[in-house]
């Protein structure tokens, strides 16, 4: 039986401390995942405490057998998403992509610079802009594959679609965040 597990069955018997465990340990990545998705601070922090009330909520419907629980809680998160993104189209088409103050902080190493901080910011900047140029199942594929880094057996369990289908977002995804960056000069960073 693996860490998480492990976790939710205490959780399940009231055990407080393993649920923050659990919270500490995917709490980042959910965050990750829902920034990289809305670009926006606030709803990203609403969006990750709203996906921990629900898992909190369905933790009993938890199956190891059918997933890790990495898996499972991202499947939780897109649906998440999903709800979501169907509440808030009209503002998600007309919200300004210049909100800069909702960027996640660096995870910069101790021996990077002022300068090299910069640089690495405005890129993740660009590239963050340019995911959002990309059509919501590329995007998805993508983020949940290198930004995520979750293997295509993964993916394929969250997205409910053939691992076929999984590469091959990914890949068109890959080139669409190509060319989105292209456009802005940023070809071959």
């Amino acid at each position: 039986m693996d860490a998480d597990t492990q976790l939710v069955n205490l959780c399940l018997a009231g055990n407080q401390s393993a649920w923050e465990e659990l919270l500490r340990r995917h709490a980042s990545r959910l965050y990750q995942l829902f920034y990289r998705f809305t670009g926006n601070r606030q709803e990203t922090e609403d969006l990750t405490q709203d996906v921990f009330l629900r898992v909190y909520q369905t933790l009993g419907s938890y199956r190891p057998a059918e997933g890790s629980f990495k898996t499972w809680v991202t499947s939780v998160g897109r649906n998440l998403l999903i709800d979501h993104y169907r509440r808030a189209r009209h503002d998600r088409e007309t919200r300004s992509l210049d909100d800069e103050t909702g960027a996640p902080p660096e995870q910069a190493s101790p021996q990077a610079g002022p300068e090299r901080l910069a640089r690495q910011g405005e890129l993740r900047r660009h590239v963050e802009r340019a995911l959002l140029e990309l059509r919501p199942e590329l995007r998805e594929a993508v983020i949940l594959r290198d930004l995520q880094e979750l293997e295509y057996r993964e993916i394929q369990r969250i997205l409910g679609v053939p691992e076929g289908t999984v590469k091959s977002r990914i890949n068109r995804g890959r080139i669409e965040l190509a060319r989105a960056l292209e456009r802005i000069g940023l070809a071959g960073e």
